[in-house]
């Protein structure tokens, strides 16, 4: 019995410890947004992967305080990126909308909140940017419908666009 108290007392210490990263990391990145004139959009990502990051260190620590075993822990990893590779390779369109996510967030002149035009032959599709994930992009139309389209689509064709003015 006292083991557990012991191993409840760690838990809540690194659940504690990870809520209190993620404030401070959240407040830094408020911090460096002003001082640096970064678009709030890129922080907000940066924030989101920081966030994912954080927790899954959570996850691997608690369950070695819990008595999962380093070769357990390892054989379900090494099974679970085997069957995401056997789906990345079944479906390149994924593996390639995570790559052109990445560049649209890294080095595109796109950002959230600036409008688009996707220009095809007989349909183009035009709507502010509300979101860039790591597959789709979401378009709010001038109609308020909301669009997502794969990243893949926005390298792959023409666009046109109209910047947001910095803050």
């Amino acid at each position: 019995m006292e083991l557990y108290k012991y191993k409840i007392i760690y838990s809540v210490a690194i659940f504690v410890t990870a809520i209190l990263t993620r404030l401070l990391i959240t407040n830094s990145l408020k911090k460096i947004q002003t001082k640096f004139g970064f678009q709030k959009a890129r922080i907000i990502v940066t924030n989101k992967i920081v966030t994912v990051l954080i927790y899954i260190t959570v996850i691997v620590l608690v369950s070695f305080i819990w008595g999962v075993d380093e070769k357990q822990l390892l054989v379900y990893v090494s099974s679970f990126l085997t069957i995401l590779g056997i789906a990345f390779f079944a479906q390149w369109s994924i593996l390639s909308n995570i790559t052109a996510g990445l560049i649209l967030f890294i080095n595109y002149p796109v950002k959230i909140g600036d409008t688009i035009t996707i220009l095809e032959k007989d349909n183009n599709i035009t709507g502010e940017i509300r979101d860039i994930g790591a597959f789709f992009i979401t378009l709010r139309t001038p109609e308020k419908e909301l669009i997502t389209l794969p990243n893949a689509v926005i390298l792959q064709k023409n666009i046109k666009y109209s910047p947001q003015p910095d803050n």
